[in-house]
């Protein structure tokens, strides 16, 4: 079982001057990517008492998760992403987040007991802009390599909500470095780094278990145990590209955690047919409004 761990929360989509609501958040899209990939899937997070919360518990079961914990806050509202597109399809978010409820999570809230075999725990990252998420991550993760679970997190930067990309960067290094399995953008690589190559970049990352780099229509790379391989992207326009990296990374997940329960070693021969999927599955997201 994969358990994705973090925000759930709701995308504003625009279209024009009117705003829709959608469920979504970066961990979550991830756990439904990974169930509609054919994996069996758990997530635990938390919502507001309020109407996007609301809005939230009504439309869960839609999605089809195994095992779905969403704890309520009574005194914190859920937090708003609003989301603006341009002509390509590409998005700018704003988030409504100040002392919401996203983040408030405790040790306490994940009982692995709830959920069956969990193989690997997927950890969201919205949560590490604030102390007592960085807090729970820290604790979360640690909890997880003592039962022997795999940690993957995909780094998700989000810039408007850190004071300066070193503080960003200084805070992300340790959870990217604890992570078994890690996903960014070539974007994301670059400015992390620093680097101006993608060669550049991941020598500079120096990430030692599997690493997802991603390119957007061009394709997508991964790493594994000192080797690499490209896999071309399957080519479409987009109409929104919100969430193709989470389907993408969500039957990626998929992909890894079958190789684990057969045993596989996740060598990059055996994740070149995973990556195959995960990049048709991101092409197929982008061609809908939303981020799931």
């Amino acid at each position: 079982m994969i358990l994705s761990v973090g925000e759930i929360l709701v995308d504003m989509m625009g279209n024009g001057d009117t705003y829709t609501m959608h469920v979504g958040g970066a961990p979550f899209n991830v756990a439904v990517g990974a169930k509609r990939a054919g994996a069996e899937v758990g997530f635990v997070g938390k919502v507001g008492d309020d109407v996007p919360g609301k809005f939230i518990l009504k439309n869960l079961d839609q999605f089809g998760l195994d095992k779905t914990v969403i704890k309520v806050d009574h005194v914190r509202n859920t937090t708003l992403a609003f989301v603006a597109h341009d002509e390509k399809g590409e998005r700018d978010f704003a988030f409504f987040r100040h002392d919401t409820a996203d983040y408030q999570l405790s040790l306490e809230d994940v009982d692995f007991e709830l959920f069956t075999d969990v193989k690997i725990l997927h950890v969201g990252t919205l949560m590490l802009s604030e102390a007592v998420g960085r807090d729970f991550a820290t604790a979360l993760i640690g909890k997880a390599k003592k039962k022997g679970i795999v940690i993957s997190i995909d780094a998700n930067f989000r810039d408007d909500i850190y004071e300066s990309k070193s503080a960003r960067n200084d805070i992300f290094k340790p959870y990217l470095d604890s992570a078994d399995i890690l996903k960014l953008g070539l974007d994301e690589l670059l400015d992390y780094t620093g680097a101006s190559t993608l060669d550049e970049g991941v020598k500079v990352l120096d990430h030692k278990g599997v690493l997802f780099i991603t390119d957007g229509g061009n394709g997508s790379h991964v790493y594994a145990g000192g080797s690499h391989a490209f896999i071309p992207s399957t080519k479409v326009t987009p109409i929104d590209t919100t969430g193709a990296g989470d389907a993408f990374f969500g039957t990626a997940l998929q992909g890894i955690d079958k190789l684990l329960a057969s045993h596989t070693p996740l060598t990059v021969d055996a994740l070149i047919p995973v990556t195959e999927k995960a990049n048709l599955a991101g092409a197929e997201a982008t061609q809908k409004l939303g981020a799931i």
